[in-house]
Protein backbone atom coordinates (compact mmCIF):
# COMPACT_ATOMS: atom_id res chain seq x y z
CA UNK A 1 0.00 0.00 0.00
CA UNK A 2 1.41 3.25 -0.81
CA UNK A 3 0.85 5.45 1.69
CA UNK A 4 2.14 8.97 0.48
CA UNK A 5 0.34 9.85 -1.77
CA UNK A 6 -0.95 13.48 -3.68
CA UNK A 7 -4.25 15.32 -3.42
CA UNK A 8 -5.27 14.24 -6.70
CA UNK A 9 -4.98 10.26 -4.96
CA UNK A 10 -6.33 11.56 -1.50
CA UNK A 11 -9.40 12.76 -3.48
CA UNK A 12 -10.14 9.36 -5.23
CA UNK A 13 -9.40 7.30 -2.61
CA UNK A 14 -11.38 9.27 0.01
CA UNK A 15 -14.46 8.37 -2.41
CA UNK A 16 -13.84 5.00 -2.17
CA UNK A 17 -13.43 5.19 1.56
CA UNK A 18 -16.58 6.91 2.01
CA UNK A 19 -18.23 4.57 -0.19
CA UNK A 20 -17.40 1.72 2.13
CA UNK A 21 -18.55 3.81 5.42
CA UNK A 22 -15.02 4.14 6.59
CA UNK A 23 -14.44 7.46 8.70
CA UNK A 24 -11.78 9.56 7.70
CA UNK A 25 -10.08 11.75 10.57
CA UNK A 26 -8.02 14.93 8.42
CA UNK A 27 -5.08 16.24 10.28
CA UNK A 28 -2.28 18.74 9.11
CA UNK A 29 0.95 20.24 10.02
CA UNK A 30 4.59 20.92 9.21
CA UNK A 31 5.84 17.77 11.58
CA UNK A 32 9.56 19.34 10.46
CA UNK A 33 10.90 17.40 13.74
CA UNK A 34 8.83 14.17 14.76
CA UNK A 35 8.97 14.29 18.71
CA UNK A 36 6.26 12.95 21.62
CA UNK A 37 3.95 16.04 20.76
CA UNK A 38 3.14 14.63 17.24
CA UNK A 39 3.09 10.93 18.33
CA UNK A 40 0.33 11.61 21.06
CA UNK A 41 -1.71 13.97 18.89
CA UNK A 42 -1.75 11.26 16.03
CA UNK A 43 -2.21 8.66 18.26
CA UNK A 44 -5.54 10.12 20.22
CA UNK A 45 -6.77 11.26 16.03
CA UNK A 46 -6.44 7.98 15.33
CA UNK A 47 -8.90 6.35 18.08
CA UNK A 48 -11.56 8.43 16.50
CA UNK A 49 -11.68 7.48 12.94
CA UNK A 50 -10.91 4.40 10.66
CA UNK A 51 -8.74 5.78 8.61
CA UNK A 52 -6.32 8.68 9.67
CA UNK A 53 -5.09 11.30 6.47
CA UNK A 54 -2.83 13.36 6.85
CA UNK A 55 -2.26 16.78 5.03
CA UNK A 56 2.14 17.58 5.18
CA UNK A 57 2.95 21.61 4.34
CA UNK A 58 4.80 22.04 1.45
CA UNK A 59 8.71 22.93 2.47
CA UNK A 60 7.94 26.93 1.04
CA UNK A 61 4.95 26.86 3.71
CA UNK A 62 6.98 25.73 6.31
CA UNK A 63 9.72 28.48 5.23
CA UNK A 64 7.11 31.01 5.61
CA UNK A 65 4.94 29.81 8.62
CA UNK A 66 8.56 29.29 10.52
CA UNK A 67 11.41 31.44 9.43
CA UNK A 68 14.31 31.27 7.41
CA UNK A 69 16.09 28.12 8.44
CA UNK A 70 13.14 26.20 8.08
CA UNK A 71 12.42 22.98 7.53
CA UNK A 72 14.86 21.17 8.87
CA UNK A 73 13.75 18.36 6.54
CA UNK A 74 12.64 18.35 3.30
CA UNK A 75 8.67 17.95 2.78
CA UNK A 76 10.10 14.35 1.81
CA UNK A 77 11.89 13.07 4.30
CA UNK A 78 9.25 13.92 6.40
CA UNK A 79 6.59 12.05 4.98
CA UNK A 80 8.73 9.17 4.47
CA UNK A 81 9.16 9.34 8.37
CA UNK A 82 5.70 10.41 9.28
CA UNK A 83 4.48 6.68 6.59
CA UNK A 84 6.54 4.70 8.81
CA UNK A 85 4.18 5.10 11.80
CA UNK A 86 1.24 2.66 12.20
CA UNK A 87 -1.23 5.21 12.99
CA UNK A 88 -1.10 6.79 10.44
CA UNK A 89 -2.71 5.14 7.38
CA UNK A 90 -1.78 8.20 4.27
CA UNK A 91 0.35 11.53 4.51
CA UNK A 92 -1.16 13.74 1.48
CA UNK A 93 1.78 16.00 0.19
CA UNK A 94 0.51 19.31 -0.21
CA UNK A 95 2.13 21.74 -2.92
CA UNK A 96 2.48 25.25 -1.89
CA UNK A 97 -0.89 26.39 -0.85
CA UNK A 98 -0.92 30.72 -1.21
CA UNK A 99 -4.69 31.02 0.23
CA UNK A 100 -7.20 29.54 2.79
CA UNK A 101 -9.63 28.67 -0.26
CA UNK A 102 -6.78 26.28 -1.99
CA UNK A 103 -7.07 24.74 1.80
CA UNK A 104 -10.60 24.31 1.72
CA UNK A 105 -11.09 22.94 -1.41
CA UNK A 106 -8.48 20.26 -0.43
CA UNK A 107 -10.37 19.84 2.72
CA UNK A 108 -14.04 19.61 0.99
CA UNK A 109 -13.06 17.42 -1.76
CA UNK A 110 -11.79 14.86 1.01
CA UNK A 111 -14.05 15.09 2.84
CA UNK A 112 -13.40 13.89 6.58
CA UNK A 113 -15.86 13.10 9.07
CA UNK A 114 -13.69 14.55 11.83
CA UNK A 115 -11.07 17.32 11.62
CA UNK A 116 -8.52 16.97 14.61
CA UNK A 117 -6.44 19.15 16.21
CA UNK A 118 -4.34 20.34 19.99
CA UNK A 119 -5.91 22.70 21.81
CA UNK A 120 -3.69 26.10 21.36
CA UNK A 121 -3.15 25.61 17.52
CA UNK A 122 -3.31 28.98 15.95
CA UNK A 123 -4.88 27.64 12.84
CA UNK A 124 -7.69 26.23 14.86
CA UNK A 125 -9.79 28.92 13.81
CA UNK A 126 -9.42 28.03 9.86
CA UNK A 127 -10.24 23.73 10.58
CA UNK A 128 -13.33 25.23 12.57
CA UNK A 129 -14.80 26.87 9.18
CA UNK A 130 -13.78 23.70 7.29
CA UNK A 131 -15.83 21.28 9.43
CA UNK A 132 -18.84 23.77 9.62
CA UNK A 133 -18.50 24.13 5.69
CA UNK A 134 -18.63 20.00 5.37
CA UNK A 135 -21.23 19.57 8.60
CA UNK A 136 -18.14 17.81 10.09
CA UNK A 137 -16.65 17.27 13.66
CA UNK A 138 -13.66 19.24 15.10
CA UNK A 139 -11.79 17.93 17.46
CA UNK A 140 -9.32 19.10 20.07
CA UNK A 141 -7.63 16.23 20.93
CA UNK A 142 -4.61 16.67 22.63
CA UNK A 143 -2.88 19.70 24.61
CA UNK A 144 0.06 20.81 23.62
CA UNK A 145 3.55 19.76 25.53
CA UNK A 146 5.41 22.29 27.22
CA UNK A 147 8.99 22.40 25.49
CA UNK A 148 7.51 19.43 22.71
CA UNK A 149 7.65 21.40 19.80
CA UNK A 150 9.45 21.79 16.55
CA UNK A 151 10.45 25.29 16.85
CA UNK A 152 12.28 24.46 20.08
CA UNK A 153 13.70 22.09 18.73
CA UNK A 154 15.34 23.28 15.81
CA UNK A 155 16.06 26.67 18.16
CA UNK A 156 18.49 24.13 20.22
CA UNK A 157 19.97 22.46 16.85
CA UNK A 158 20.91 26.15 15.70
CA UNK A 159 22.28 26.69 19.20
CA UNK A 160 24.88 23.69 18.96
CA UNK A 161 26.04 24.61 14.81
Amino acid sequence: MQKVITVNKAVILSKQLRSQNMKIILVGGCFDILHIGHIRFLQEAKKLADILVLLLESDASVKKTKGENRPINTQKDRAMLLAQLCIVDYVVLLPFLKADADYDKIVSTIGPSVIATTKGDPYAMHKKRQAEILKSKLVFVTDRIPNASSTRLAKLLHQEL
